[in-house]
């Protein structure tokens, strides 16, 4: 069963017991060594495959080149033997902390991976990179990897699932550093009051606002989860070494929730699993078909039906305007309620496109398909026909919409909407979509050879056939692993890495 937990703020003299604070109960969760069901395990295993592939597409790419050069010269300290990083042979190692930023940005940067959305959104594939790196500079097995895995997973989404941040304009990382921390002290065995120390130290310092996703989005949206991850890391080593964290961090009168989030009047109720209750949270989750933000995967998939039905649509010359009716968090944050002229602008960078629905809809309409690269292209963003059509689409916020966005049922959750399309000679045409193709209850939705498909489809060309099938075999026999054997969750380029531009490390 999962218990509700009522979390509110308190003034430092009513004196809050620690036993009572929303970070000693998810390090609660985190200590208590329930098993992992098997649909559990399979699914961490497709979600290491996911990462695996998005983050083989990203490695030449610039914010990882940048982000590998970093680690490359952080060499590991005597506390272990040290992490893989993404593309780089296995027999080079690094300090967990910088694996974990490396493969943090390749894993983000193209925004391919997993997702959960609720009162939050987030991509809870970013607890994987840092958990795995400690997991290997340790000497884990692969069952304590699943285990700390699903830990992560389980925290982040129960966050989501309770407390908003970007209604506040947090950036919502502030949910991944607790959870990756939690996760960390699952795979390592730690003990309630170490984990405790950490969750409070890694959300202390991930907490931001949520500029990085507004305006001329930069390269640190792809940086921001792989911060947060690397400092969950930083968190859990102060705490081992006996160092203590800001309390009660969530609930203090000068602490997250008073001063970041809703407010000294505050009331949120957190599901965490029961004492003894296994974590299956990660089964809640969705991945992505194509490269964008989650809340544009069904609309692409409805776009892609569009353009086999109705091809006269591509044509703005035919087209009077089309209105794409949807939930709240749609319509401001990747739609037109946005207010950012820069989603409207074909000089726009790639990470500010993959958050204009108003685009990547046209692209799709047009094109009847989706590449994490072409799709982006200057010269596509800046086709004379595709900027005609692209500026009469436009989104608003429907309120059932918005209900079925925030809806608790997973049989009703939904984060399509209603396309409107008025013609040119005045005739309007409707159809909507709940949910994408490749989520659980859409039309195709993905399983593991889904998953192998994607991974060797992002590295081909990049990737040697062997050298991915070794990797798939590992994965895939996640538990076998024993102490020493996760560098085996790692790939070789077959390509040259491009290096990174100096800097003072």
């Amino acid at each position: 069963m999962t218990v509700m937990h009522k979390v509110r703020v308190y003034k430092s003299e009513e004196n809050l017991p620690r036993e009572d604070q929303l970070a000693f109960k998810i390090a609660q969760v985190a200590a208590d060594p329930v098993e992992v069901s098997p649909e559990v395990e399979e699914m961490v295993i497709n979600r290491i495959l996911d990462n695996a592939s998005v983050a083989i597409a990203s490695l030449n790419r610039g914010p990882i080149v940048s982000a590998r050069g970093q680690a490359l010269a952080a060499r590991p300290g005597p506390g272990g033997s040290g992490s893989t990083v993404f593309g780089v042979d296995a027999a080079t190692k690094v300090s967990p902390e910088w694996a974990a930023w490396a493969n943090g940005v390749a894993v983000r940067e193209l925004d391919y991976h997993d997702t959960f959305l609720a009162a939050e959104y987030s991509h809870p594939g970013d607890n994987i990179p840092p958990i795995l790196a400690v997991a290997q500079h340790m000497g884990a097995t692969g069952k304590d990897l699943v285990r700390g895995i699903a830990t992560g997973y389980e925290i982040q989404v129960d966050l989501a699932k309770a407390i908003c941040l970007h209604k506040h304009k947090i950036d919502h990382v502030a949910h991944l550093g607790p959870s990756a921390a939690a996760g960390i002290g699952t795979l390592l065995k730690l003990d309630t009051e170490t984990i405790f120390q950490a969750v409070g130290q890694a959300l202390h310092t991930t907490t931001a606002t949520r500029q990085s996703r507004k305006g001329e989005i930069s390269t640190w949206k792809a940086h921001a989860p792989a911060f947060a991850g690397k400092m969950a890391v930083e968190a859990v080593d102060r705490a081992m070494r006996g160092q203590t964290s800001p309390v009660p961090i969530y609930e203090g009168e000068d602490g997250v929730i008073a001063w970041l989030l809703d407010g000294p009047d505050a009331r949120y109720e957190v599901p965490l699993p029961a004492p003894g209750e296994a974590k299956r949270a990660i089964l809640d989750t969705y991945t992505k078909e194509h490269s964008a933000e989650y809340q544009a995967q069904a609309w692409i998939d409805l776009a892609r039906k569009l353009h086999r039905e109705h091809p006269e649509f591509a044509n703005p010359e035919n087209i009077e305007k089309i209105v794409l009716h949807t939930s709240h968090h749609t319509h401001y944050v990747i739609g037109s309620g946005a207010n950012d002229p820069q989603k409207y602008d074909p000089t726009a960078t790639r990470e500010t496109l993959d958050h204009s629905i108003p685009y990547i809809f046209t692209v799709m309409l047009q094109d009847g398909e989706w590449d994490h690269v072409a799709s982006y292209a200057p010269d596509r963003a800046q086709r004379a026909e595709t900027v005609a059509l692209w500026h009469k689409v436009t989104t608003e916020e429907d309120p059932e919409w918005t209900r079925r966005y925030h809806s608790l049922d997973p049989q009703e959750k939904a984060f399509g909407g209603r396309a409107e399309i008025t013609l040119a000679d005045g005739t309007v045409f409707t159809e909507e979509i709940a949910v994408a193709d490749a989520h659980p209850l859409g039309a195709r939705p993905f399983a593991r050879e889904d998953y192998i498909g994607k991974l060797r489809k992002l590295a081909e060309g990049t990737i040697d056939e062997k050298e991915l099938n070794r990797f798939i075999e590992a994965t895939e026999n996640l538990s076998s692993l024993e102490a020493g054997d996760l560098d085996l969750l790692n790939v070789t380029a077959a390509i040259e890495l491009e290096k990174a531009q100096g800097g003072i490390f």
